[in-house]
């Protein structure tokens, strides 16, 4: 099954919920401000993306700033990782997560193309 992952606080991830449920697509939800990924858990996801940890972090998000943090840090993908799962908020989203892949949903209807 897939798992869609989502912030209900984001216009976007929303619109996504409302296109996957027009079209009856079953998924379950996770609310990963709530229930926390993994290290382990979100690694798969950016694999099944086909993308590196720093293309799934929000860039803008006040707390990257906050914490110092740059796009031109150079650092281990593995250490972006740390970031984003101590900072969930720092992740792009949303996502919906198949056995095989992933997509984020920006804009919502690039959801449809895993399904």
């Amino acid at each position: 099954m897939n798992t869609y992952i989502h912030n209900p606080r984001c216009s976007k991830s929303r619109q996504g919920l409302a296109l996957l449920e027009e079209r009856g697509v079953q998924c379950s939800t996770r609310l990963y401000l709530e229930n926390l990924l993994s290290k382990e858990e979100l690694a798969s996801i950016i694999d099944k993306l086909g993308i590196t940890p720093l293309e799934l972090l929000r860039q803008q998000e006040p707390i990257f700033k906050e914490l110092g943090y740059t796009v031109k840090d150079e650092r281990e993908d593995s250490e972006w990782i740390s970031l984003m799962v101590e900072y969930p908020k720092l992740i792009e989203r949303p996502i919906l997560v198949s056995d095989t892949t992933a997509v984020v949903g920006r804009p919502p209807e690039r959801l449809l193309e895993i399904l």
